[in-house]
């Protein structure tokens, strides 16, 4: 690895020796995560890339960039994406309070200031030098892109569902996913400590520029097969019986099949394991699948389309019984 290496990387090189390794790790933390994921983590990692992973909302994506800032102990620092986002918001701000004081204080003693300067230019010299100090690093607040560039010790910086940023803002991150600096007017460039290693996320709910996406790793996130799908449910609700896990990974896996606004995530599939778990329901029937099925479906034009349906998807679902 180069000079400029991530220091959390090369104190954790034991933990992501191989995709295997991480994927050992990843589920001894509970998340259960297939080969590619593994795999591009390993990338990310050692080829010291951004990696950009999209899919559907809920299948784990943000989960993945916590995880991994768990498995290395490194710090996580989160910047959310919005419509309207500026660099300001993303990158540092002056503290505009503490130079108005400055602004007062330069006031005050102003006089004192010029007192014995020769000519003009002198003048104007003396308050160059104050005006430096005005733009300094006492005056600047850091933003979450700033402060991963300076954590001495290497981050993990998660730039969550950058598809929701405008696409000028997604042009002014190319310096740091290429570079790893950032340009600040007054202070010029700033250069990372140590690289934070990067994880965007996108819903896909607009097309990511081709400049952003040649800077990544590439992963995509898709909702998991059933057999994942039971071992991440073991692993986050490990007191939900075997056979009500099974059975309601299956009916789980038949409702996406169906055409519906928003089909339930992972995360939805674990909020109803831990609802059945809570209701002491031994085995999914109708009746418990109705009252529970706005964990599920957060549409209601969903819901009376599945309502009919439900005992079609019961049957289907107890055919691995």
């Amino acid at each position: 690895m180069t000079k400029e290496a991530i220091t959390v990387i090369i104190r954790n090189q034991d933990k992501i020796n191989t995709p295997e390794t991480i994927k050992q790790h990843f589920e001894e933390l509970g998340y259960i995560c297939s080969d590619s994921i593994a795999t591009a983590v390993y990338l990310a990692c050692h080829l010291q890339k951004p990696i950009l992973v999209e899919g559907p909302p809920g299948v784990g994506k943000t989960e993945l960039a916590k995880k991994t800032s768990e498995l290395l102990s490194a710090p996580l620092i989160r910047m959310q994406c919005y419509e309207g986002l500026d660099e300001a918001k993303a990158l540092y701000e002056w503290k505009y309070g503490k130079q108005l004081l400055y602004t007062q204080l330069l006031k005050d003693q102003l006089g004192d200031v010029m007192r014995g300067a020769k000519g003009p230019d002198e003048s104007v010299a003396r308050l160059h030098q104050f005006g430096d100090i005005f733009y300094s690093e006492e005056f600047l607040e850091p933003r979450p892109l700033l402060e991963a560039l300076r954590t001495d010790d290497g981050a993990i910086l998660l730039i969550d569902e950058i598809d929701k940023a405008d696409q000028e803002f997604e042009a002014f991150l190319l310096e740091l996913l290429s570079d790893y600096q950032i340009s600040i007017p007054e202070l010029g460039t700033v250069k990372a400590k140590s690289n934070p290693l990067v994880f965007l996320t996108s819903n896909n709910t607009r097309e990511l520029g081709d400049a952003l996406k040649r800077r990544c790793l590439h992963l995509y996130i898709p909702f998991p097969s059933q057999n994942i799908e039971q071992k991440i449910i073991s692993a986050q609700v490990p007191e939900l019986n075997t056979e009500l896990s099974q059975q309601l990974v299956k009916f789980i896996s038949e409702l996406r099949e169906m055409a519906l606004k928003k089909v339930p995530a992972v995360s939805e599939t674990i909020d109803w394991a831990r609802a059945l778990l809570l209701l002491n329901v031994e085995q999914l029937d109708q009746e418990w699948v109705k009252n529970t099925l706005n964990l599920l479906l957060k549409f209601q034009d969903d819901i009376e389309a599945v309502e009919p349906e439900i005992n079609n998807l019961l049957k289907a679902a107890n055919k691995t019984h």
